[in-house]
């Protein structure tokens, strides 16, 4: 049962109930009222709607349909990534399978996790984290494009000479990807995560998830370079949207059987800062296409940011197209390409258990429990095997972006995500759609990418809050690693033939490992955070621990929040040995619904300052 229900101000009627009451607000208590602070994020903290919580139909409809538009930039930059490095540059039919395939996969994921996994409202879609390890396979001699695929006059998109070259090597991502995710599976189910946590922290986190970032600067210079005019606009349209703008509220109709036609106000720009930007540099390319303002020659600068290049594979897209798995042929594996997305996969699954608290505090939900999190890590390793089984060229992760918006619409109900998860998959189906997305310009992608991963970078650099920065070991550490995270893939690419064990095989795998920047990053980090004399506090262990981890999640935790659906494994005559099972939930058939609500209030009391900070970082991010 989900907690009695108050009004908590929020001025939209359709956050209401049959008898006119707001829904699962969080009051703060009376200290905090009347501190200096407390008034002023007092209704940030109020939620419209807790994670048990289910809103009218039409509103979840509403709110699904902004988290996918939230997911979208970051979805949809991977195929374009990708699609460059396999060989489809000028294969704009099969990038839109691509970009529906990523859609549909996302969707069965998200899917996943919110009935079976962590049961949080977190959405599941494509990973940056995986796309490093990616490059540095595709960028191994065997598998480098040949120069005429670059030629847009000599590709016969229809040749099985051509169709055999781009689909050996999303073969070799598929196979790569399935088998490390396995080891995602493995670390998830049987409970390791914990061990590995142990393990890593802010130090390690910092420079690799900041290498993500920089290791792509050549993709979105590619980009952007195609025509500087139209990235600088798009960014700073994006700029001006996310930062300038984001606390201007924007009024919409609506509607209410209360108050009729109305307006409500909505804060679209910080919402949806990417999409727009991109929508408007989109349309301003088309207008200065009709208009003939950008060149038609295809030899001079600017022409990649005419709209019309790839009109024809609007028509040529089948209305309705369903990915199945092994689309692109029967996956091959190799050892290169494992150890290359493994560095991928160990990063996602730290990224993910972050993003799990995050995402509880911001839906009305007492931090989650171990069985919880193993249950979560275990259901992304099994997305990411579905994604490398249709062949996304990518995996699956849980989506920082979304738990933002959480914090920013104060709804955290589940039942949303289940329908964003819903929509994805019926946009996955319908090919004109991911058709329409490989006609934007390429420079409005370069100007997005400019942004995005700007972003990634600095999201990585954040963890450093946590340590002391003044300390002479931690900034040694954090900048040797993140320097040897630059210099050493670089000479690598430079010197491919350098690595020269006498095995070949062994030669692949490390030139994939030395080529990744983030797994280069993230391993000097890793051995000198453990190795180097120095404080818990002083390495940001204490406040890491105390933010990622709760010492009594086992027994403050109601069930109807992370237990399985249709209370499966929650009978007495399971409870006797499902708890020696990792993700498996204990049994509390002793606790009342008294004691729950008891022990929910007790949670709200001890982790509001939480609540607050996270919610003022939400508030306080670039995108």
């Amino acid at each position: 049962m989900a907690p009695d229900k108050k009004p908590n101000g929020v001025d939209n009627s359709a956050f209401t109930n049959e008898n006119g009451e707001q829904f699962c607000s969080i009051q703060l208590n009376d200290k905090e009222e009347v501190s200096s602070g407390g008034a002023q994020y007092e209704d940030r903290n109020k939620l419209t709607y807790c994670v048990t919580d289910v809103p009218p139909w039409y509103l979840c409809i509403i709110l699904g349909t902004q988290h996918y538009l939230t997911a979208f930039g970051g979805i949809l930059a991977i195929p374009l990534i990708l699609s460059r490095e396999l060989c489809l540059e000028h294969d704009t039919l099969t990038q839109s399978h691509l970009i529906s395939t990523i859609f549909f996969v996302s969707g069965i994921c998200t899917l996943l996790q919110v009935t079976l996994g962590v049961r949080l409202p977190i959405l599941q879609g494509g990973t940056f984290a995986f796309l490093t390890p990616t490059l540095a396979v595709l960028s191994m001699p065997e598998w480098k494009c040949p120069a005429w695929t670059s030629n847009a006059s000599l590709v016969n998109t229809s040749d099985p000479e051509y169709i055999e070259i781009w689909q050996t090597r999303i073969r070799e991502l598929q196979g790569s990807i399935m088998v490390a995710s396995c080891f995602q599976i493995f670390v998830g189910f049987s409970g390791l995560i914990g061990l590995l946590m142990s393990f890593i922290g802010p130090l390690t986190i910092a420079p690799t998830i900041s290498l993500i970032g920089l290791s792509l600067f050549d993709s979105a210079g590619n980009d952007a370079g195609k025509h500087w005019g139209i990235a600088a606009m798009t960014t700073f349209l994006i700029v001006l949207f996310s930062q300038y703008l984001r606390h201007l509220p924007v009024p919409l109709p609506t509607y209410s059987k209360t108050k009729k036609f109305h307006f409500t106000q909505v804060y679209i720009f910080q919402i949806l800062p990417v999409l727009l930007g991109i929508t408007m540099s989109w349309l301003i390319c088309y207008i200065l296409t009709e208009y003939n303002v950008l060149t038609s020659d295809p030899q001079a600068y600017g022409y990649q940011a005419r709209t019309d290049l790839k009109r024809n594979v609007i028509g040529r897209a089948p209305w309705f197209r369903f990915p199945y798995p092994g689309q692109w042929g029967k996956p091959t594996v190799s050892a290169a390409g494992v150890f290359g997305i493994l560095a991928g996969v160990v990063s996602s699954m730290v990224e993910s258990v972050g993003d799990y608290h995050a995402c509880a505090r911001l839906s009305g939900a007492p931090p989650p429990p171990k069985h919880a999190i193993n249950r979560g890590i275990g259901i992304e390793g099994i997305g990411c095997l579905l994604a490398g089984a249709w062949g996304t060229g990518n995996g699956t992760t849980s989506y920082s972006e979304n738990v933002g918006a959480l914090g920013i619409t104060k709804v955290g109900s589940r039942i949303v995500i289940v329908a964003s998860g819903f929509l994805m998959i019926i946009m996955g189906l319908f090919g004109k759609i991911g058709a329409i997305f490989t006609t934007i310009p390429t420079p409005v992608i370069g100007g997005m990418f400019l942004v995005m991963f700007g972003v990634i970078t600095a999201a990585g650099i954040s963890n450093l809050q946590y340590t002391d920065m003044n300390s002479s070991r931690n900034i040694f550490i954090f900048g040797f690693s993140m320097f040897c995270g630059l210099v050493i893939p670089n000479w690598v690419i430079k010197n491919p033939s350098s690595v020269e064990t006498g095995v070949v095989e062994l030669d692949q795998v490390i030139t994939v490992l030395l080529t990744t920047g983030m797994f280069v990053g993230g391993f000097f980090g890793f051995v000198l955070d453990n190795t180097i004399p120095g404080s818990a506090q002083e390495r940001g262990i204490l406040t890491w621990k105390k933010i990622h981890e709760d010492d009594l999640d086992e027994i403050l935790v109601p069930s109807d929040v992370y237990d399985f659906p249709f209370r499966i494994g929650s009978q007495p005559c399971f409870a006797s040995w499902i708890r020696f099972i990792p993700f498996c939930p204990k049994s509390n058939h002793g606790n009342s619904k008294k004691d729950h609500a008891d022990i929910l209030e007790t949670v709200k009391e001890n982790d509001i300052n939480k609540n607050v900070n996270l919610t003022q970082a939400v508030h306080d991010t670039p995108l």
